[in-house]
Protein backbone atom coordinates (compact mmCIF):
# COMPACT_ATOMS: atom_id res chain seq x y z
CA UNK A 1 0.00 0.00 0.00
CA UNK A 2 1.67 3.00 -1.12
CA UNK A 3 0.06 5.60 1.00
CA UNK A 4 -2.78 6.16 4.20
CA UNK A 5 -4.75 9.47 4.03
CA UNK A 6 -7.51 10.17 6.44
CA UNK A 7 -10.41 12.67 5.26
CA UNK A 8 -11.58 14.98 8.45
CA UNK A 9 -12.59 17.76 5.99
CA UNK A 10 -13.81 18.78 2.30
CA UNK A 11 -10.85 20.27 2.76
CA UNK A 12 -8.65 17.56 3.12
CA UNK A 13 -10.28 15.87 0.19
CA UNK A 14 -9.65 19.10 -2.40
CA UNK A 15 -6.62 18.95 -1.32
CA UNK A 16 -5.83 15.44 -1.62
CA UNK A 17 -7.45 16.11 -5.51
CA UNK A 18 -5.82 19.02 -6.48
CA UNK A 19 -9.37 20.88 -6.63
CA UNK A 20 -9.67 24.20 -4.90
CA UNK A 21 -12.16 24.47 -1.88
CA UNK A 22 -14.91 26.93 -2.70
CA UNK A 23 -17.01 26.49 0.21
CA UNK A 24 -15.78 24.99 4.16
CA UNK A 25 -18.48 21.93 3.92
CA UNK A 26 -19.34 20.96 0.62
CA UNK A 27 -17.70 20.50 -3.20
CA UNK A 28 -18.15 18.88 -6.57
CA UNK A 29 -14.57 17.64 -7.25
CA UNK A 30 -12.85 17.09 -10.52
CA UNK A 31 -11.13 13.69 -10.12
CA UNK A 32 -9.18 14.37 -13.01
CA UNK A 33 -7.41 17.57 -11.77
CA UNK A 34 -5.41 14.89 -9.14
CA UNK A 35 -2.16 13.82 -9.46
CA UNK A 36 -1.57 10.13 -10.68
CA UNK A 37 -1.42 7.69 -8.27
CA UNK A 38 -1.15 3.92 -7.18
CA UNK A 39 -2.96 2.16 -4.18
CA UNK A 40 -3.95 3.59 -1.12
CA UNK A 41 -5.92 3.29 1.97
CA UNK A 42 -8.75 6.11 2.75
CA UNK A 43 -10.13 6.78 6.09
CA UNK A 44 -13.44 9.18 5.54
CA UNK A 45 -14.71 11.61 8.24
CA UNK A 46 -17.23 12.95 5.70
CA UNK A 47 -19.32 11.73 3.21
CA UNK A 48 -18.29 11.26 -0.22
CA UNK A 49 -20.18 10.00 -3.46
CA UNK A 50 -17.80 9.24 -6.49
CA UNK A 51 -18.79 8.83 -9.86
CA UNK A 52 -16.13 6.84 -11.89
CA UNK A 53 -15.81 7.18 -15.56
CA UNK A 54 -13.37 4.73 -16.12
CA UNK A 55 -11.80 1.97 -14.13
CA UNK A 56 -9.32 2.82 -11.66
CA UNK A 57 -8.34 -0.55 -9.44
CA UNK A 58 -10.04 -2.82 -6.86
CA UNK A 59 -11.48 -1.25 -4.02
CA UNK A 60 -11.70 -3.35 -0.69
CA UNK A 61 -14.16 -2.46 2.04
CA UNK A 62 -13.39 -4.89 4.61
CA UNK A 63 -13.36 -8.48 2.95
CA UNK A 64 -14.83 -7.45 -0.16
CA UNK A 65 -13.70 -6.52 -3.22
CA UNK A 66 -14.98 -4.20 -5.82
CA UNK A 67 -13.95 -3.96 -9.56
CA UNK A 68 -14.70 -0.51 -10.90
CA UNK A 69 -16.98 0.04 -13.81
CA UNK A 70 -17.87 3.07 -16.38
CA UNK A 71 -20.82 5.17 -14.46
CA UNK A 72 -20.89 3.47 -11.06
CA UNK A 73 -21.64 5.23 -8.44
CA UNK A 74 -20.31 4.29 -4.97
CA UNK A 75 -20.94 5.81 -1.71
CA UNK A 76 -18.62 6.26 1.91
CA UNK A 77 -19.68 7.83 4.44
CA UNK A 78 -18.29 8.88 8.07
CA UNK A 79 -16.06 5.84 9.80
CA UNK A 80 -15.48 4.41 6.32
CA UNK A 81 -11.96 2.68 5.78
CA UNK A 82 -11.16 1.85 1.71
CA UNK A 83 -8.31 0.40 0.16
CA UNK A 84 -7.87 0.99 -3.31
CA UNK A 85 -5.21 -2.19 -4.40
CA UNK A 86 -3.89 -1.06 -7.66
CA UNK A 87 -0.38 -1.65 -7.86
CA UNK A 88 0.02 0.20 -11.47
CA UNK A 89 0.64 4.17 -11.15
CA UNK A 90 -3.09 5.27 -12.69
CA UNK A 91 -5.37 8.59 -13.47
CA UNK A 92 -7.89 9.31 -11.48
CA UNK A 93 -11.28 10.25 -13.77
CA UNK A 94 -14.67 10.88 -12.67
CA UNK A 95 -16.21 13.22 -10.34
CA UNK A 96 -17.11 13.13 -6.22
CA UNK A 97 -19.47 15.20 -4.14
CA UNK A 98 -18.21 15.51 -0.82
CA UNK A 99 -19.63 17.24 1.90
CA UNK A 100 -19.26 17.65 5.78
CA UNK A 101 -21.77 16.54 8.23
CA UNK A 102 -22.28 19.50 9.96
CA UNK A 103 -23.55 20.78 6.71
CA UNK A 104 -26.66 19.18 7.40
CA UNK A 105 -27.19 20.49 10.80
CA UNK A 106 -30.50 21.95 11.21
CA UNK A 107 -31.98 20.85 7.90
CA UNK A 108 -34.37 18.62 6.35
CA UNK A 109 -31.92 16.45 4.96
CA UNK A 110 -30.27 16.21 8.48
CA UNK A 111 -33.31 14.20 9.52
CA UNK A 112 -33.51 12.14 6.58
CA UNK A 113 -30.36 10.45 6.23
CA UNK A 114 -30.94 7.37 7.63
CA UNK A 115 -33.10 6.77 4.82
CA UNK A 116 -30.45 6.68 2.34
CA UNK A 117 -29.35 3.29 3.29
CA UNK A 118 -26.88 2.56 0.76
CA UNK A 119 -24.27 4.53 2.30
CA UNK A 120 -23.92 1.51 4.35
CA UNK A 121 -23.98 -0.70 1.53
CA UNK A 122 -20.88 -2.76 0.83
CA UNK A 123 -18.69 -1.27 -2.38
CA UNK A 124 -20.13 -4.86 -4.28
CA UNK A 125 -23.65 -3.61 -4.20
CA UNK A 126 -22.49 -0.03 -5.90
CA UNK A 127 -25.22 2.03 -8.11
CA UNK A 128 -24.64 1.10 -11.58
CA UNK A 129 -26.32 3.63 -14.08
CA UNK A 130 -27.38 4.00 -17.28
CA UNK A 131 -26.77 7.05 -19.67
CA UNK A 132 -30.09 8.79 -18.64
CA UNK A 133 -29.54 8.42 -14.83
CA UNK A 134 -25.42 9.30 -15.27
CA UNK A 135 -27.02 12.56 -17.50
CA UNK A 136 -29.41 12.72 -13.95
CA UNK A 137 -26.56 12.79 -11.74
CA UNK A 138 -24.06 14.98 -13.15
CA UNK A 139 -27.02 17.82 -13.48
CA UNK A 140 -27.45 17.73 -9.92
CA UNK A 141 -23.85 18.08 -9.62
CA UNK A 142 -23.86 21.15 -11.79
CA UNK A 143 -26.50 22.06 -9.17
CA UNK A 144 -24.84 22.24 -6.41
CA UNK A 145 -21.09 23.44 -8.63
CA UNK A 146 -23.37 26.45 -9.27
CA UNK A 147 -24.57 27.23 -5.93
CA UNK A 148 -20.48 27.02 -4.81
CA UNK A 149 -19.64 29.88 -7.75
CA UNK A 150 -22.12 32.47 -6.07
CA UNK A 151 -21.51 34.12 -2.99
CA UNK A 152 -22.20 32.51 0.03
CA UNK A 153 -25.39 33.72 1.96
CA UNK A 154 -28.62 32.89 3.88
CA UNK A 155 -29.43 30.86 1.09
CA UNK A 156 -26.43 28.87 0.18
CA UNK A 157 -27.09 26.17 2.77
CA UNK A 158 -30.47 25.85 2.03
CA UNK A 159 -30.22 25.31 -1.68
CA UNK A 160 -26.94 23.67 -1.53
CA UNK A 161 -28.66 20.94 0.99
CA UNK A 162 -31.92 20.81 -0.89
CA UNK A 163 -30.08 20.00 -4.23
CA UNK A 164 -28.11 16.86 -2.46
CA UNK A 165 -31.11 15.68 -1.21
CA UNK A 166 -32.74 15.97 -4.81
CA UNK A 167 -29.41 13.83 -6.25
CA UNK A 168 -30.07 11.20 -3.18
CA UNK A 169 -33.58 10.51 -3.96
CA UNK A 170 -32.71 10.39 -7.07
CA UNK A 171 -30.27 7.46 -5.96
CA UNK A 172 -33.09 5.39 -4.25
CA UNK A 173 -35.42 5.58 -7.64
CA UNK A 174 -31.77 4.16 -9.58
CA UNK A 175 -31.29 1.71 -6.39
CA UNK A 176 -35.35 0.47 -6.83
CA UNK A 177 -34.70 0.15 -11.07
CA UNK A 178 -31.44 -1.71 -10.31
CA UNK A 179 -33.49 -4.36 -7.58
CA UNK A 180 -35.68 -5.08 -10.53
CA UNK A 181 -33.30 -5.09 -13.64
CA UNK A 182 -31.04 -7.96 -11.52
CA UNK A 183 -34.42 -9.68 -10.62
CA UNK A 184 -32.97 -13.29 -11.80
CA UNK A 185 -29.42 -12.43 -9.05
CA UNK A 186 -31.91 -11.26 -6.41
CA UNK A 187 -34.60 -14.37 -6.76
CA UNK A 188 -31.19 -16.02 -6.64
CA UNK A 189 -30.13 -14.65 -3.03
CA UNK A 190 -33.55 -15.01 -1.83
CA UNK A 191 -33.58 -18.92 -2.54
CA UNK A 192 -30.16 -18.74 -0.75
CA UNK A 193 -31.72 -17.08 2.01
CA UNK A 194 -34.79 -19.97 2.24
CA UNK A 195 -31.75 -22.34 2.20
CA UNK A 196 -29.98 -21.03 4.76
CA UNK A 197 -33.19 -20.45 6.60
CA UNK A 198 -33.78 -24.26 6.46
CA UNK A 199 -30.53 -25.91 7.09
CA UNK A 200 -30.24 -23.14 10.10
CA UNK A 201 -32.93 -24.73 12.10
CA UNK A 202 -31.97 -28.51 11.55
CA UNK A 203 -28.50 -27.90 12.69
CA UNK A 204 -27.26 -27.17 16.55
CA UNK A 205 -26.82 -23.71 15.64
CA UNK A 206 -29.92 -22.81 17.52
CA UNK A 207 -29.19 -24.15 21.07
CA UNK A 208 -25.35 -22.96 19.89
CA UNK A 209 -25.73 -19.37 18.99
CA UNK A 210 -29.87 -18.38 19.23
CA UNK A 211 -31.42 -17.10 16.92
CA UNK A 212 -30.90 -15.91 13.32
CA UNK A 213 -30.12 -12.34 13.08
CA UNK A 214 -30.55 -10.05 9.74
CA UNK A 215 -26.86 -9.57 10.36
CA UNK A 216 -25.76 -13.54 10.27
CA UNK A 217 -28.04 -14.30 7.53
CA UNK A 218 -26.68 -11.11 5.65
CA UNK A 219 -23.00 -12.43 6.51
CA UNK A 220 -23.71 -15.80 4.92
CA UNK A 221 -24.73 -14.57 2.12
CA UNK A 222 -22.06 -12.14 1.61
CA UNK A 223 -24.01 -9.08 1.89
CA UNK A 224 -23.92 -6.28 4.02
CA UNK A 225 -27.09 -5.84 6.26
CA UNK A 226 -28.45 -2.48 4.67
CA UNK A 227 -28.71 -3.98 1.08
CA UNK A 228 -29.57 -7.68 2.51
CA UNK A 229 -32.87 -6.24 4.11
CA UNK A 230 -33.35 -3.49 1.64
CA UNK A 231 -33.45 -6.63 -1.08
CA UNK A 232 -35.57 -8.78 0.63
CA UNK A 233 -38.34 -5.90 1.33
CA UNK A 234 -38.13 -5.07 -2.25
CA UNK A 235 -38.53 -8.97 -3.69
CA UNK A 236 -41.25 -10.16 -0.61
CA UNK A 237 -42.86 -6.98 0.69
CA UNK A 238 -41.41 -8.16 4.55
CA UNK A 239 -38.44 -6.80 5.70
CA UNK A 240 -35.80 -8.97 6.97
CA UNK A 241 -36.49 -10.06 10.29
CA UNK A 242 -40.45 -10.47 9.65
CA UNK A 243 -39.22 -13.16 6.99
CA UNK A 244 -37.10 -15.16 9.40
CA UNK A 245 -39.89 -14.60 12.10
CA UNK A 246 -42.29 -16.50 9.76
CA UNK A 247 -40.23 -19.36 9.55
CA UNK A 248 -39.11 -19.39 13.12
CA UNK A 249 -43.28 -20.02 13.20
CA UNK A 250 -43.56 -22.21 10.56
CA UNK A 251 -40.56 -24.41 11.82
CA UNK A 252 -42.48 -24.12 15.07
CA UNK A 253 -46.13 -25.64 13.94
CA UNK A 254 -44.47 -28.50 13.01
CA UNK A 255 -42.26 -29.18 16.26
CA UNK A 256 -45.74 -28.35 17.96
CA UNK A 257 -46.98 -31.71 16.31
CA UNK A 258 -44.70 -33.90 18.35
CA UNK A 259 -46.98 -34.62 21.58
CA UNK A 260 -43.19 -35.51 23.00
CA UNK A 261 -42.16 -32.38 23.43
CA UNK A 262 -43.21 -29.56 25.75
CA UNK A 263 -43.28 -25.73 23.91
CA UNK A 264 -40.05 -24.94 26.58
CA UNK A 265 -38.77 -27.69 24.50
CA UNK A 266 -39.64 -26.28 21.59
CA UNK A 267 -38.32 -22.43 22.07
CA UNK A 268 -34.97 -24.05 23.36
CA UNK A 269 -34.71 -26.11 20.22
CA UNK A 270 -35.55 -22.95 17.68
CA UNK A 271 -32.73 -20.97 19.53
CA UNK A 272 -35.02 -18.74 22.36
CA UNK A 273 -32.94 -17.67 25.21
CA UNK A 274 -36.58 -17.73 27.25
CA UNK A 275 -39.88 -20.05 26.42
CA UNK A 276 -41.87 -16.53 26.84
CA UNK A 277 -40.37 -14.66 24.55
CA UNK A 278 -40.95 -17.47 21.97
CA UNK A 279 -44.75 -17.74 23.27
CA UNK A 280 -45.54 -13.97 22.52
CA UNK A 281 -44.14 -14.29 19.26
CA UNK A 282 -46.27 -17.36 18.62
CA UNK A 283 -49.14 -15.82 19.25
CA UNK A 284 -48.36 -12.53 18.01
CA UNK A 285 -47.85 -14.19 14.47
CA UNK A 286 -50.90 -16.82 14.47
CA UNK A 287 -53.18 -15.48 17.32
CA UNK A 288 -53.21 -18.63 19.69
CA UNK A 289 -50.28 -19.68 22.02
CA UNK A 290 -48.40 -22.91 21.20
CA UNK A 291 -50.32 -24.91 23.17
CA UNK A 292 -53.36 -23.67 22.28
CA UNK A 293 -52.16 -24.11 19.13
CA UNK A 294 -51.52 -27.94 19.90
CA UNK A 295 -54.64 -28.53 20.73
CA UNK A 296 -56.38 -27.15 18.19
CA UNK A 297 -54.51 -29.24 15.43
Amino acid sequence: MERAITFNTVHDYNVFNNNPTLHPLVNIVDLSMADPRSGHRMTFNIFCIVLKNIKCGDIRYGNHYYDYQEGTLVFFSPGQVIDVTNPEVYQPTGTALTFHPDLLLNTPLGKRMNEFSFFSYQTNEALHLSEREKKIVLECFDKITYELGQSIDKHSKTLIASNIELFLNYCTRFYDRQFITRENVNRGILEKFEELLNSYFVSEKPQLIGLPSVAYCAGELHLSANYFGDLIKKETGKSAQEYIQNKIIDTAKNKIYDAGKTVNQIAYELGFKYPQHFTRLFKQKTGVTPNEYRSMN
